[in-house]
C-alpha cells in the first residue's frame, strides 16, 4: 500500500480545510491589498520622506531613492513579485517552488519593519512626526496595508518534500518542488499545474554566477554601511528577506543547483571574494575582511572537531594563540627572546607544527573522555594556555612571551620582494596593507577548505561521522575511536595554528587577552563554537557564513554600548529558535530538527 498526498481538485476544497488568516478579510481582497500596498510602497521610495538632510542618507530627494529608501524598495519589490506569483502567473513559477503565501508574509514584514523603523528613527532624531514629508506618511500606510493583506491570507502548509537524506539526486528535488507547485497552482489558480523544469548546465552555471554576484553585493553593502541606522535597516531587510526566499523554496532550489556543480561554486566563491578589496575605497573595510577570513578559517578548523567528529571543544581558540605566538617568536620581533627571523613559509610551518604538537599533547590524555567531561577539560586547557602565556614574563616564569605585554612590533611580511605592509597599484586600483593580507588569508582559507573537503570525503572522514553519530556502534564495527578522534583534534589544531601565523603579522602584537573563552569581540572560543553551530555543522560554507556574521554584526553594533551583547544574543536566540539546524545545514542534520519531513519518504518506501 502506497501512501500519497494529492492536491485538491478545486480551490474551494482546499479552503474548507485551511485555517483562515490572522485578519478577517476575504482572500481575494487580501491578495489585492498585499499587492496594492507593495506597489504603493515602491512608489513612496521615489518621494521625499523628510524635509531636512539632518537625518543620514539624505531622504529629501524626489525621484531618487537613497539610504534606507533603497532597502525598503528592495523589500517592496520582492513582496510585489511574491504577490503577483500568488495569482498563479506561470512566468513567476520559478520564484515560488514551495508556494508564495508564506514568502509573501515575510517579504511584507521585512518591508514594514524597515519602513516603520525609518519613520520612527526620523521622528525620534528630528523631534516628531512633523518632520515627515508626504512620502514618509505614504510608506508607513502602504507598508502597513501590504502586511495586513498578507497576514489575512490563509495559512498554507504544503506537504514536506519526499526526499531521502541519503539521496542527493536532482530528480528527487525536482519531484518535491513540483509537488509543492502542484498544490500551490491548484489552490490559487485552479488551472493546470506545471512542475519546474530542470535547467540546462549552462543555465545552472549562470544561476551560480548570479548567486555569487548577489552575495558579493550584499556582503559589500553590509560591510560598507556608513551609519548605524542604515546597518540596522540592512539587518532587518536581509534577515527577513532571506526568510522569505527560504519559505518560497528559492534557497533550497539554489542549494541543489550549487551541489550539482560543487567545484564551479567553490572556485566562483573564491573569485568573488577576491574581488572584494577592489570594491572598497577605504582600507578600513578590508581590515574587517581579513579579520573575518581569519575567524572563518579557524571556525572551519573547529568544524572538523565539532561538526565531523562530534567533539565539543571549548578551548579551541588556544590553538590559534599557539600558532600566533610561535610565528611571532620566529618572525624577527624585537620583543622575542629568540634572535631569529624566519621567512614566512618557515614561520607558517612553525606555527602549524606547534599547534599540531599541542593538539596531540592535549588530546592524548583527554580524548578518552566523552561529552561534557571532554568539554570541561578543553575549556580548562584554553584557560591554562592564556594564564601560562601571561606568566612567561621573566618574573613568574621564564622570559618567553613577555607576559601581558605580549610579542610586539612584529614586522610585516615580505614574500619574494612583495611587501605586505606597503600599498600597491593593481589594474588602476590602490591595494593597501590589509587588502594585501586579505589576499594572503584568502589563499590560506582555500587550503583549509581543500583539507576539509578531502578529509571529510575520505575514509577517516567517514570514521569521524560514525564516531559522531554513535561512538559505541563505531567501536563495535572496528573503528579505533581514540586514534580517529586524536587525528581530528590534531588536524583541527594545525589549521587553527595556520591562521594564527597570519593573525600575528596582521595585528603586529600578540597578547594573552586576545584568546579568551568569551568576550564582546571575536575570535574567542564561544564565538567560534557559535559560528559552527549557527552556520551549519559539518558543512564548508556554513561556518564561513556564520563566522562572517558573528564578526561583522558585533563590530557594527558597537554604538549600542552596554546593550550590544543583549541585542546580539536576542538575535541568536531567535535564529536558533526558527532555524536550529543552522543557516547552511547538511540534509541529515536538517532532518534531525524536522523529523516530520522524513515520514512521507519512509511511508512511500514501505508501500512500494
Amino acid at each position: 500500500m502506497t501512501t500519497q498526498t494529492t492536491a485538491p481538485d478545486t480551490p474551494g476544497a482546499r479552503k474548507a480545510d485551511t485555517p483562515s488568516g490572522l485578519l478577517p478579510l476575504p482572500e481575494k481582497a487580501a491578495r489585492a491589498l498585499a499587492l496594492g500596498g507593495s506597489v504603493l510602497t515602491i512608489a513612496s521610495t521615489f518621494l521625499a520622506w523628510t524635509w531636512t538632510s539632518a537625518f543620514p542618507g539624505d531622504l529629501t530627494v524626489y525621484g531618487y531613492p537613497g539610504g534606507l529608501q533603497v532597502l525598503v524598495l528592495i523589500g517592496a519589490a520582492l513582496a510585489t513579485l511574491f504577490a503577483l506569483a500568488s495569482y498563479g502567473l506561470r512566468g513567476l513559477a520559478w520564484l515560488v517552488p514551495a508556494g508564495p503565501d508564506a514568502a509573501l508574509k515575510f517579504a511584507t514584514l521585512a518591508t514594514f519593519a524597515t519602513a516603520w523603523y525609518t519613520v520612527i528613527a526620523i521622528s525620534t532624531d528630528l523631534g516628531g512626526v512633523v518632520n515627515l514629508e508626504p512620502g514618509g506618511y505614504l510608506v508607513a500606510a502602504a507598508s502597513l496595508a501590504a502586511l495586513a493583506g498578507a497576514l489575512a491570507l490563509p495559512f498554507q502548509r504544503p506537504e514536506p518534500d519526499p526526499i531521502d537524506p541519503d539521496d542527493t539526486g536532482w530528480e528527487k528535488f525536482k519531484h518535491g518542488a513540483a509537488h509543492k507547485w502542484e498544490i500551490t497552482k491548484a489552490v490559487f489558480a485552479g488551472g493546470s499545474p506545471r512542475p519546474l523544469a530542470a535547467l540546462p548546465s549552462y543555465a545552472e552555471i549562470l544561476v551560480i554566477v548570479g548567486m555569487l554576484a548577489l552575495g558579493l553585493v550584499v556582503f559589500t553593502y553590509g560591510i560598507g554601511t556608513e551609519y548605524d541606522e542604515l546597518f540596522i535597516g540592512f539587518l532587518i531587510t536581509a534577515g527577513l528577506g532571506f526568510a522569505a526566499l527560504n519559505k518560497a523554496g528559492v534557497i533550497a532550489h539554489a542549494s541543489q543547483i550549487a551541489s550539482r556543480h560543487t567545484n564551479i561554486t567553490t572556485c566562483g566563491a573564491f573569485a568573488a571574494a577576491a574581488l572584494f578589496p577592489f570594491t572598497q575605497t577605504d582600507d578600513q573595510y578590508a581590515t574587517l575582511g581579513v579579520y573575518i577570513l581569519i575567524f572563518a578559517t579557524v571556525a572551519l578548523g573547529l568544524n572538523i572537531v565539532v561538526g565531523l567528529a562530534g567533539l565539543l571543544d571549548l578551548g579551541y581558540v588556544a590553538f590559534l594563540g599557539v600558532g600566533a605566538y610561535a610565528a611571532a617568536l620566529v618572525s624577527g620581533s624585537p620583543s622575542s627572546p629568540f634572535d631569529v627571523h624566519f621567512p614566512f613559509w618557515a614561520a607558517v610551518l612553525v606555527g602549524a607544527a606547534a599547534s599540531l604538537v599541542f593538539g596531540v599533547l592535549i588530546g592524548a590524555p583527554t580524548l578518552r573522555l566523552r561529552g561534557d567531561y571532554l568539554a570541561i577539560v578543553t575549556l580548562g586547557f584554553g584557560e591554562i594556555f592564556r594564564i601560562t602565556a601571561n606568566n612567561l614574563d621573566g618574573t613568574s616564569g621564564p622570559d618567553i612571551t613577555n607576559g601581558s605585554n605580549g610579542i610586539s612590533s612584529i614586522p610585516n611580511l615580505d614574500v619574494l620582494g612583495f611587501d605586505f605592509g606597503a600599498q600597491h597599484d593593481m589594474g588602476g586600483f590602490t591595494i593597501g596593507r590589509f587588502a594585501n593580507y586579505f589576499f594572503l588569508m584568502l589563499i590560506i582559507t582555500a587550503v583549509v577548505v581543500l583539507v576539509f573537503r578531502r578529509s571529510g570525503n575520505s575514509r577517516i572522514g567517514r570514521a569521524w561521522v560514525a564516531i559522531r553519530e554513535d561512538e559505541t556502534a563505531a567501536l563495535a564495527m572496528g573503528i579505533n575511536g581514540f586514534r580517529v578522534k586524536l587525528i581530528a583534534f590534531a588536524v583541527g589544531a594545525s589549521l587553527a595554528g595556520l591562521a594564527g601565523t597570519v593573525q600575528a603579522h596582521v595585528t603586529y602584537t600578540v597578547t594573552p587577552e586576545q584568546y579568551l573563552f568569551a568576550g564582546p569581540i571575536p575570535p574567542n572560543s564561544a564565538f567560534l563554537l557559535a559560528a559552527v553551530v549557527l552556520g551549519g555543522m559539518g558543512t564548508i560554507s556554513g561556518p564561513l557564513i556564520g563566522a562572517a556574521l558573528l564578526f561583522l554584526i558585533p563590530n557594527k553594533l558597537q554604538f549600542l554600548g552596554n546593550y550590544q551583547l543583549f541585542a546580539f544574543g536576542l538575535a541568536l536566540i531567535l535564529l536558533m529558535r526558527f532555524r536550529p539546524e543552522g543557516l547552511i545545514p547538511n540534509r541529515r542534520r536538517q532532518l534531525e530538527f524536522h523529523e516530520e519531513a522524513e515520514a512521507p519518504t519512509l511511508l512511500t518506501k514501505a508501500g512500494a
